[in-house]
């Protein structure tokens, strides 16, 4: 908005719209701060009238030019969070949710520097304030000014929750956190601002039209140090220009809010509703989820709806002066939480005890830690999508099971530090795979200890015979560390199939040795590098013969590597299309009770085909590798619409497909990609599953279950989570959800062929049983 007569908003008008600034770049401040207005009902206030949460402010300290942003620092310095730490600290007789607390508040007198006992109520304290400081950045203050203020914030003054009378004696003793201190000055200005319409606007100065329009989408760029291979896109779909990110509804008498505001705007990054008369905030608040702060401050609340959890991005929560004796367990999922803001509340004198002392992030990280598990979801439903009788059924789960490296409390931070941790998930996630008892089981990030010494054993008393990849980097490292390398893993029921060959594919490694890539650049700065793989197994139905191929893989994660993605796929569909062509001249099985058990420890094994000598039938032989049924399953990395998922679809993608740019890759470049498969997804036309990995910045459909359509008919798959369940948890994993992955299931009819011949297989003399 330009300069003029109308550079303010008018009282009553309609909400300020302000605008987002790039990060570390200072704006001019030009307009002096104007002053809170006088209160008729109290003396004028000055710079030098005493308050419990503030000194005299000298010359020195005082500063007419605040306003509102992140990039403003102040010269001073003093810790952000006085806190001490992220180590637990339980109350004795904390409950899971915190009560209020029946403890008398106390008034504070002007001009009065003793404290006088009163009994009073929480929300008719006065504050009155003389800190020039903005909310929504870091406040600091000099040595100087913090000598002045220290005086006033020992506990014989401290407000709400820690009152000094002799009814009710908090055993908070010695000086408070700098956080606490910190937070008593936020709180004085924010009922500085009780009678000034859209406070945060003018404290801004003046909403300035944004030199260029911010660029919402995420930032896909590679990051220096991103190790970790669980980084997603905090964003999906279209791409959003927006040239603001706040909303300032301060001080306009609002009685409640539409849930449209919650619906429409959630690209919002600061929300201020303070100052109103608001009583209670809309369950919807929880789709705000870019929210970084939130200003309730000054209103009647009595509560805060559980959905505050999934804001998990917010750093500021300001709750000043409202009547709230109650946090919700779910605050504990803000991990990102500096500030939360409590002053002038009745809330429970160990919640505020607890403040007081440590600060924000060690009430948020207790919370979390000793919330016990909420009520678990609905069942998953099972779709059938086909109910005739069928000859030969087969049914498949994959899972990326989170593995241990990856669960670090950087990318989980919401997740309490026990459900986190491998001993408790590992036994959940076995336990879904005895649940849904698939014939196969594809599953990913698995490492090498991980597979050796669980899932390989303990899978063996259900049937199951394994075969394991890790990624290509554990070939150079030591044993210590290799075992810490992940992969992918498939097991199979070995009373069922006959695993006839496995075949690992190495995509950096058949990229460089491809003749038409070996002199790209891109391949060898791109593509070499990355070390993921491919397990590829062939199997048998001992009874009925027929062959059946499952690729079992986990693609780059990495959104700026699109073309990296898309070139791993076409190296897999070319691989496993030459591997098909050889494996339809594989001989016939000839002796299927060879396959056993996994030995356990030097424990004797009964094998599982004792016993069907008699009712073996002979192996199928197929005349091309495209008529052997084919599945390939795992973590794609890749929604609908990206060239990794038109590829697998519509069985080829052009040399010039978006997601290749500028980048040269050989034949594949100039002649596009294709393979000669009829591949469809298990839930294509389902409309039944709406996401497969659920973090707080990440939601999409990224797994997948392919089948050949020539060789295969779907029957049936393992329908959604429960939607609103999912309405109130931030993220997986969580205490019923063991990855941030969700297994899928599909079961399919294996189709008959008119041409299919059937080859006499010699079994062999039938071995000795054992008992």
């Amino acid at each position: 908005m330009a300069d003029g007569p109308y550079r303010y908003q008018q009282p009553g008008a309609a909400p300020y719209y302000y605008h987002s600034h790039p990060p570390y770049q200072h704006h001019p401040r030009h307009l002096a701060r104007s002053g809170s207005p006088t209160n008729n009902s109290r003396p004028a206030y000055t710079n030098d009238t005493p308050s419990p949460s503030r000194s005299p402010v000298s010359q020195a300290s005082h500063n007419p030019y605040s306003m509102f942003g992140q990039n403003h620092q102040q010269g001073q310095h003093m810790m952000m969070n006085g806190g001490s730490g992220h180590q637990r600290y339980m109350q004795v007789g904390m409950a899971n949710k915190f009560q209020q607390s029946n403890s008398q508040q106390q008034q504070q007198h002007h001009g009065q520097p003793q404290q006088h006992p009163h009994p009073h109520h929480h929300n008719q304290q006065q504050n009155h304030v003389g800190g020039q400081q903005a909310l929504g950045h870091q406040h600091t203050f000099s040595s100087g000014t913090m000598s002045n203020v220290t005086p006033h914030f020992t506990p014989s003054h401290l407000h709400n929750g820690t009152p000094n009378n002799n009814n009710n004696q908090t055993s908070l003793s010695g000086p408070v956190s700098e956080h606490w201190q910190q937070q008593l000055v936020l709180a004085s200005e924010a009922r500085e601002a009780l009678s000034t319409p859209h406070h945060h606007c003018r404290k801004e100065g003046v909403s300035r039209v944004s030199k260029g329009a911010t660029d919402c989408s995420p930032d896909h760029s590679p990051r220096a140090g991103d190790d970790e291979e669980r980084n997603r896109a905090t964003t999906t779909g279209e791409i959003r220009r927006q040239d603001w990110d706040a909303m300032d509804l301060s001080g306009q008498g609002l009685r409640a809010l539409s849930p449209s505001l919650f619906c429409h705007y959630m690209f919002l990054g600061k929300l201020f509703i303070d100052n109103n008369r608001l009583t209670s905030l809309h369950p919807s608040l929880g789709q705000l989820r870019s929210l970084t702060h939130l200003d309730a401050s000054n209103n009647q609340l009595m509560e805060i709806p559980g959905e505050i959890g999934m804001l998990v991005n917010l750093t500021s929560l300001l709750l000043f002066h409202n009547k709230i004796n109650l946090l919700p367990n779910e605050i504990g999922y803000l991990f990102k939480l500096e500030m939360l803001g409590v002053e002038g509340n009745p809330l429970d004198e160990e919640v505020m005890d607890e403040i007081i002392r440590r600060g924000s992030k060690a009430l948020i990280t207790q919370i979390r830690e000793n919330t016990p598990a909420g009520p678990p979801p609905n069942g998953r439903d099972w779709h059938i999508l086909d109910d005739t009788s069928a000859p030969e059924t087969l049914s498949v789960l994959t899972y990326n099971i989170l593995c241990e490296r990856y669960a670090t409390p950087k990318l989980y931070g919401y997740t309490p530090s026990d459900i986190l941790a491998w001993d408790y998930r590992k036994g959940l996630i076995l336990s879904e795979i005895k649940d849904h008892d698939a014939d196969i089981v594809c599953l990913q990030e698995v490492d090498h200890e991980g597979y050796h010494e669980y899932f390989r054993r303990e899978l063996a008393y259900h049937d199951y015979q394994g075969v394991f990849s890790p990624k290509t980097r554990a070939k150079t490292m030591a044993d210590k560390e290799a075992k810490f390398v992940d992969g992918c893993a498939t097991f199979f029921k070995s009373s069922k199939f006959v695993c006839l060959d496995r075949h690992v594919i190495d995509f950096a490694n058949m990229a460089i040795n491809r003749p038409d890539m070996k002199g790209e650049h891109d391949t060898f700065n791109r593509v070499m590098p990355r070390d993921q793989i491919a397990v590829v197994t062939f199997f048998e139905n001992r009874v009925t013969g027929s062959r059946l191929i499952v690729v079992n893989v986990h693609f780059l994660w990495d959104p700026a590597y699109k073309d990296v993605k898309l070139v791993q796929v076409a190296i897999l569909m070319e691989q496993v299309s030459k591997l098909a062509d050889r494996w339809a001249k594989h001989p016939p099985c000839t002796d299927k009770t060879a396959f056993q058990h996994a030995e356990i420890d030097g424990e004797d094994n009964v094998s599982a085909s004792d016993g069907l000598q008699e009712v073996l039938a002979p192996s199928q032989e197929y005349s091309s590798g495209t008529q052997i049924p084919l599945l390939v399953c795992g973590d794609f990395n890749s929604s609908a619409g990206s060239g990794v998922y038109d590829l697998m679809a519509q069985g080829s993608v052009s040399g010039k497909h978006e997601d290749l740019g500028n980048y040269s890759y050989g034949n594949f470049t100039r002649d596009g990609m294709a393979h000669p498969f009829t591949l469809k997804s298990a839930y294509t036309g389902t409309d039944e599953l709406s996401i497969t990995n659920y973090t707080p910045d990440f939601r999409d459909v990224i797994d997948y279950i392919w089948y050949s359509s020539n060789g295969l008919q779907i029957r049936g798959v393992l329908g959604d989570v429960d939607l609103e369940y999912l309405s109130k948890v931030p993220g997986f994993p969580n205490h019923h959800f063991p990855s941030d992955h969700l297994p899928l299931r599909a079961e399919f009819s294996v189709k008959s062929r008119k041409d299919i011949k059937t080859v006499e297989a010699k079994f062999g003399p039938p071995k000795d049983r054992r008992s």
